[in-house]
């Protein structure tokens, strides 16, 4: 088993993160999330309670912003953890 390292996780999971939200904001933006959430729930056997919000730029960076920050810490903290745990 060989190191990973944490600079490389830590950004490849900041940067999925990211992307996810992105891809969240797009479908608010275009009016697509209310029916994608329902439709979520109900495969779930849930009924949907929640309902979406309007867009909101500023809200989609801070939003995307975050989740690739803390995506970034929960990965670099991963491979370090790995790292330790696989010593040879």
């Amino acid at each position: 088993m060989h190191n990973i390292n944490p600079r490389k996780v830590g950004f490849t999971l900041g940067a999925f993160a990211g992307l996810v939200h992105v891809v969240w904001s797009l479908l608010v933006f275009l009016g697509f999330a209310q029916p994608f959430v329902d439709f979520i729930f109900r495969m779930h056997f849930i009924k949907p309670l929640y309902l979406i919000g309007e867009f909101n730029l500023m809200t989609a960076i801070e939003l995307v912003a975050i989740t690739s920050i803390i995506g970034s810490i929960v990965g670099y903290v991963f491979a370090v953890i790995w790292n330790k745990l696989h010593q040879q």
